[in-house]
């Protein structure tokens, strides 16, 4: 693939130009808002949570590859898009089995690992169950399956430890997954609403998934900090 080539992936691009997703492109900044505010809460802890202020740093990384992506719309700007989202999920998964479920460093390698592995496997495996090309059916929404599946399996963990229940970090965790599910219809959904909604509903997604960002990391911070 040219990675100059352009890309017209959601309904509000009809031209090239670089402002021909405007909804799409300025919803972004609710990025840099999930970013500013998760620093905010991570720098104000006691001691600050490096942790955190890392994954505010990716936060803001992700909102700016994904204004490139909807503003230039070509492949090289797709990749600015996706690694450091994927950057984002590992690097939480790694810190929640660390911090949540308190596994050893190995073991905590060998899970993301694992987890790594599936994510690239499934989307292959639900073509080949389907017969179908599964990523163009759900607009590229099945790649973030593993997350949300990870999500929900770690909130069920942590509803099993006592320290987790007190804190409620299960629940929360399990109410972050909900709101996730919901941003990844209104991701899937854009495609198929745009005779009724020309703009599209890919700007929902953007709203409703920095929202999903800022309460895990707050989550992280607010486990620690009770936890002690």
């Amino acid at each position: 693939m040219d990675r100059f080539e352009p890309i017209k992936a959601y309904c509000e691009r009809n031209d090239p130009g670089f402002w021909a997703e405007p909804a799409n492109a300025l919803s972004n900044g609710a990025f840099l808002l999930a970013a500013a505010a998760s620093a905010r809460r991570a720098f104000r802890a006691e001691p600050p949570d490096r942790a955190c202020l890392a994954l505010a740093g990716l936060i803001a990384v992700v909102g700016l590859g994904s204004f490139l992506f909807h503003t230039l719309a070509i492949y090289a700007a797709l990749l600015a898009d996706v690694i450091p989202i994927a950057l984002f999920i590992y690097a939480y998964l790694t810190l929640a089995l660390r911090r949540f479920l308190r596994l050893s460093p190995t073991r905590v390698a060998a899970a993301t690992a694992g987890f790594v592995l599936f994510g690239f496997a499934l989307t292959p495996m639900l073509d080949g169950l389907a017969g179908a090309d599964v990523s163009s059916l759900t607009n590229g929404s099945i790649d973030y399956l593993p997350a949300l599946l990870a999500l929900f399996g770690m909130a069920a963990a942590v509803l099993g430890r006592p320290e987790a229940r007190i804190l409620n970090t299960g629940w929360r965790l399990a109410g972050i997954g909900v709101l996730f599910l919901v941003s990844l219809v209104a991701r899937t959904a854009d495609q198929a609403v745009c005779a009724a909604w020309p703009t599209g509903t890919h700007a929902l997604w953007h709203l409703m998934n920095a929202a999903v960002l800022y309460a895990l990391v707050a989550t992280a911070i607010r486990h620690r900090e009770a936890a002690g």
